[in-house]
């Protein structure tokens, strides 16, 4: 047996049939189908705290053909979901993902009922759309789902600390996406303060905390081992295919942990880790929205004993606000650029996107031929009028002075910018002219409907920029996770580079070459296929403890 890179004496050795590392949505997912299943599991956690970006989250969950869609007497299938996925997928994706989307569109309604079932969390729909509505498979409804809240005395015997949102944890997903909060915070709270208040004293977690505290909840109660401030140093393995446990460091302690039927990877992004995100995601970068735990640990030790890594330049992206979270310095990731006068401007002053597109990480993220990004440094550009309409804004300008540039003219905005002489006036008049027309014609932001009706009934589509002072943030790319790692089958399991796969060894999540990159198919195309990745991987193990693997892979083929 050996291991990379840790010659220290181990402290102990212990055993069991599982080990999990990490405790996000896909890590948590799969401990509880594997447990579930009759295995020991262990996972496996670096951080004092529980849920990863996952408990930083919204809780937006992508899942077709569910059974609450179903309830609701909509119609949809796991064909149409995969017809979405084909038809929405950048080029060329589909010669080595297509057995991935198959496997997650057949998979995605079986976890979800899973879930539910052997743990106290439960999913509601939402009124959202598939985004990308023109494409062949798109659903107008039924898809989208978010938890309903849960009750932190779940976990209060166990002693856990769960990883706090950066935000208040009083609102759930459904109303964020309801009500007005981002333009009318008082308002909005004082009309929910009844149930507000409830939840409060009940002490009730929404969002992305209800869905850590319902699959915790899940776990113990199937008998997973949790330890937290255990972080996983290299993965043990018998020749050059084959991972048979790990090797983790515990106050103190250098820990052996044989797993008998194998590891799942599912430790988060890389994004916390500067000279590799700098490797893959060269250029100017605003901020880091999640865990600063997500250093890429999974994705080294994968790649140390002859992983296939790959999607090394997907990611979650989007622009975010100077935020701090536990004492620190961290982007908070929101729609505030959803404002009808505000304009995306790059370091020629020209607009280069319909700044309500869906996946706008995706332009922010556009490449030249030597893989340089085309359109950074970027800058959100608008006038007084946005401070008055988003008074959250104003206070976080308030709170970040140095974040937002202010000038009397466009001009001086421009100077203050760096931008070519006159660039900005031009651009800034020609969108006024749209404006006054009521017709984007560079990129046609009026007919935008990737939220659904908040599009319209919040932020409208075009208004003039035309009232000093005149604003300027920056918005280049900030990360909510990288998503690119070790390349796995269908049935989860890590392929090693010269061919084959690495017995014992899987991956799932956003440390996984994950098969929805950059370009997402709906606000939930991180949890959904995330807590689905960790299911495929406790299924598979199960079945291989079982010996039904091989003739499931039979069936398959």
């Amino acid at each position: 047996m050996r291991q990379s890179g840790h010659n220290a004496a181990i402290a102990n050795v212990e055993t069991c049939d599982v080990v999990i590392i990490g405790s996000g949505g896909a890590a948590l997912s799969a401990a509880l189908r594997a447990a579930q299943g009759g295995l020991s599991v262990i996972i496996l956690e670096k951080s004092p705290l529980l849920g990863g970006t996952t408990a930083m989250s919204g809780g937006a969950t992508w899942v077709p053909a569910n059974h609450h869609a179903r309830a609701a007497g909509l119609v949809d299938s796991p064909e149409e979901a995969l017809q979405y996925l084909r038809a929405t997928a950048p080029e060329g994706w589909a010669a080595t993902e297509d057995a991935l989307w198959r496997a997650f569109a057949t998979s995605a309604s079986e976890m979800l009922a899973f879930v539910e079932q052997y743990s106290p969390l439960r999913f509601a729909l939402t009124d959202e759309a598939d985004p990308l509505a023109g494409f062949a498979g798109a659903k107008p409804r039924g898809r989208m789902l978010a938890p309903l809240p849960l009750a932190a005395s779940l976990l209060d015997h166990r002693g856990w600390r769960l990883r706090p949102s950066p935000l208040p944890q009083l609102y759930t997903y459904h109303e964020v996406i309801k009500e007005d909060i981002w333009h009318h915070p008082l308002e909005v709270a004082c009309r929910l303060s009844p149930r507000l208040l409830w939840r409060w004293g009940r002490r009730l977690r929404t969002k992305g905390g209800a869905m850590i505290t319902g699959l915790l909840a899940g776990c113990a109660a199937l008998g997973c081992g949790i330890q937290t401030q255990a972080r996983v140093v290299s993965l043990l393995t018998e020749g050059s295919h084959r991972v048979v446990g790990v090797r983790y460091r515990h106050r103190g302690r250098l820990i052996e942990l044989r797993a008998a039927q194998g590891v799942v990877i599912a430790s988060g992004g890389f994004e916390g880790d500067v000279k590799r995100r700098a490797t893959h995601f060269p250029g100017p970068v605003d901020y880091v929205c999640s865990p600063d735990t997500n250093t890429g640990d999974g994705q080294r030790m994968a790649e140390e004993i002859g992983a296939e890594l790959a999607h090394m330049d997907q990611a979650n992206i989007g622009g975010a606000l100077p935020w701090r979270y536990q004492g620190q310095p961290c982007g908070l990731s929101v729609y505030f650029h959803y404002e009808p006068n505000a304009i995306l401007v790059n370091a020629q002053g020209q607009r280069f996107t319909n700044e309500f597109i869906f996946n706008l990480g995706e332009r922010l993220d556009a490449r030249d031929a030597q893989g340089n990004p085309l359109h950074l440094p970027a800058w959100l550009v608008a006038d007084a009028e946005l401070l008055r309409r988003s008074p959250m804004l104003k206070l976080i300008a308030l709170r970040h002075p140095q974040w937002m540039v202010r000038a009397d003219t466009l001009a001086q905005l421009a100077s203050a910018l760096n931008l070519p002489e006159g660039s900005l006036e031009a651009t800034v008049a020609r969108f006024n002219q749209f404006c006054e027309r009521g017709r984007d014609d560079d990129f046609h932001r009026e007919r935008s409907t990737a939220h659904g009706e908040a599009d319209a009934r919040f932020h409208g589509g075009l208004m003039k920029i035309v009232r000093p002072p005149f604003l300027a943030m920056p918005f280049n790319r900030s990360f909510l996770a990288t998503k690119g790692g070790p390349r796995t089958d269908e049935f989860g399991r890590v392929r090693h580079r010269e061919g084959g796969i690495i017995q014992g060894l899987f991956c799932a999540g956003v440390a996984m070459a994950n098969p929805i990159g950059t370009r997402a198919v709906g606000a939930g195309t991180t949890l959904g296929p995330n807590l689905t990745w960790g299911y495929i991987c406790g299924r598979t193990l199960v079945q291989q403890a079982a010996g039904e693997f091989h003739h499931r892979m039979e069936e398959a083929s």
